[in-house]
């Protein structure tokens, strides 16, 4: 589960009433974020007011190793991981690559977990995220700068805050570089569920913009200078909204039908 930043009630909401119950084990990790006491205690109270009585947070940084025991003993144990917000290179710094990483890979592939995150946390979860490109300058060679996620999914580039803050380029040009991604554009209080790493559906006031590669049939990327400006033909764009899906292995829009609105939301 996946949102674009902005006022997260409604995922926390939507975690609380179709995921889990009461009791489930949730871990707030604030890693993203530079005030992690004050971030996590948020989360911990929002969920608290809505009835859940094992909620806790951990912060994972150069102080806080991830590898500590007690946090893999909260992981093993823990039924939704939630990533707040701040900033997506963090996450790669302080624990991609660690055994915590790989025990939350393996638990989210082998058991009924759910991994949600919102801004920062929303955008570090494919195995590659974008975390430069600014303005205009995104269509600009060489100005748009991915690398390494946490790779809960594959083949994905989830922006957030996208319709806000001016975030098209940079999404068009991280697709047009890799086309066998599928771009991923969340405005604010707009998030998605990824079920089988293939059912996209929207929740959500707002617009997911979804970017397909696969039918560009030109690009001049490998033939101009770094700063000049790119060309694209033949990008695919679709707008979702509520009561939407797209399937990334299909590449296919749907409108989903009201049985299936009204299907529990668990992944």
């Amino acid at each position: 589960m996946a949102l674009g930043g902005g006022d997260d009630d409604g995922l926390i909401n939507l975690i609380r009433s179709e995921i889990c119950s009461v009791e489930s084990n949730i871990e707030v990790i604030t890693t993203a974020t530079l005030e992690p006491m004050e971030s996590g205690q948020a989360y911990k109270e929002a969920f608290e007011e809505l009835g859940c009585n094992s909620v806790r947070f951990m912060h994972i940084d150069e102080d806080n190793k991830a590898d500590s025991q007690d946090y893999i003993t909260r992981i093993e144990q823990a039924e939704v991981i939630f990533f707040t917000g701040g900033n997506q290179l963090r996450l790669k710094e302080f624990l991609s690559g660690s055994k915590l990483h790989h025990l939350m890979q393996r638990r989210f592939i082998e058991e009924e977990i759910t991994i949600a995150g919102t801004s920062a946390g929303a955008a570090a979860m494919s195995n590659r995220m974008i975390y430069e490109g600014y303005g205009s300058y995104s269509l600009m060679k060489g100005e748009v700068k991915t690398t390494d996620g946490l790779s809960f999914i594959n083949n994905v580039f989830i922006d957030t805050h996208f319709t806000e803050r001016g975030r098209f380029g940079r999404l068009a040009h991280a697709v047009s570089k890799r086309p066998e991604f599928i771009g991923i554009g969340l405005g604010e209080e707009t998030g998605i569920i990824i079920k089988h790493n293939n059912h996209i559906e929207v929740f959500g006031a707002g617009v997911v913009t979804i970017m397909d590669g696969s039918q560009v049939s030109y690009s001049n990327l490998k033939d101009v200078e770094e700063g000049d400006p790119i060309a694209i033909e033949n990008l695919t764009m679709h707008l979702l909204v509520e009561g939407h899906e797209y399937c990334i292995q299909d590449r296919a829009f749907r409108k989903l039908s009201q049985v299936k609105r009204n299907t529990s939301a668990k992944v």
